[in-house]
């Protein structure tokens, strides 16, 4: 039987496409509810539970005309594109907890020979995951979006010389609690990743991206001092192995569409939206 929060995640995550889809013609609570199935009553409340916010009010933090305002100078910087969601540098949440680490060139080299991984799939607000850790930190969180088994030997591919255990521990369940609501005592998490020094840098520079902030391709690039390296940071970028916690989720395109999402976009337009409305 399928877990209850994954399903009301599908019901929330397709209600949101709808809205996305039909922004133009402000489609109201009783048209979005029928979507989903559900009674308007039944609805507004789900949704709110999820979000902490109605429907209406995340419609208006998801929309695209907010997006290609944010981002209508290029060569702003992150600080200027966060700055002009008015928030604060207190809610750049990834600089308070999150400290991050390259593995060793040989680490890198032998493919995690001597590493110990454990590994567990588990359900959050945004759909099943799995994530996995050596003793240094979190090296893996991937969205599940294909069969389990699937996704677990994609993984193990990555490190074939390191010894895998499917079991969940305090590394992991530390790292979990940034899909919770409350964030103000959250525990410090760190991450242990295998890349490039370039791919390194894109993902620190990620990091930086304020929580409810969006930067576009193009100010990346400029942050860590390659404006026209916008190509190479789009591709490190979709190679970015821990979802959510680094965010790539946050970066869009320059004209406000929403770009791609290696794990879904409906999924992206939900974490956008649910990280606007629920941490301004």
């Amino acid at each position: 039987m399928e877990d209850l929060t994954a399903v009301n995640y599908k019901r929330i995550e397709k209600a949101i496409a709808y809205i996305t889809d039909n922004f133009g013609k402000q489609p109201s609570l009783e048209e979005i509810a029928q979507q989903v199935h559900l009674s308007p009553f039944h609805f507004q409340r789900l949704f709110a539970e999820w979000a902490g916010t109605t429907p209406k009010r995340f419609l208006q933090y998801i929309s695209v005309s907010h997006a290609k305002e944010l981002l209508r100078k290029e060569k702003a910087t992150l600080w200027q594109a966060s700055e002009a969601t008015g928030l604060s540098s207190t809610s750049r949440l990834h600089d308070m907890f999150v400290q991050l680490e390259g593995m060793t060139p040989a680490e890198y080299k032998h493919g995690g020979k001597h590493l110990q991984i454990d590994y567990h799939i588990n359900t959050t607000r945004f759909g099943e995951i799995l994530i996995a850790n050596t003793s240094k930190g979190i090296c893996h969180l991937s969205f599940i979006t294909q069969d389990r088994e699937s996704q677990v030997q994609h993984l193990i591919a990555q490190f074939p010389n390191a010894t895998f255990a499917a079991q969940h521990n305090e590394i992991q369940a530390k790292a979990l609690r940034i899909f919770q609501h409350d964030w103000t005592d959250m525990p410090r998490v760190k991450l242990h990743l295998k890349g490039t020094e370039f791919q390194l840098k894109v993902w620190q520079c990620l990091l930086e991206i304020p929580t409810g902030s969006l930067c576009s391709y193009g100010q990346i690039a400029h942050a860590i001092g390659t404006p026209l390296a916008h190509r190479a940071v789009g591709t490190s970028i979709g190679r970015n192995p821990i979802a959510f916690l680094i965010p790539c989720h946050r970066v869009i395109q320059t004209a406000g569409g929403i770009g791609g999402y290696r794990w879904g976009i409906n999924r992206k337009k939900a974490i956008i939206g649910w990280e606007a409305a629920t941490h301004q």
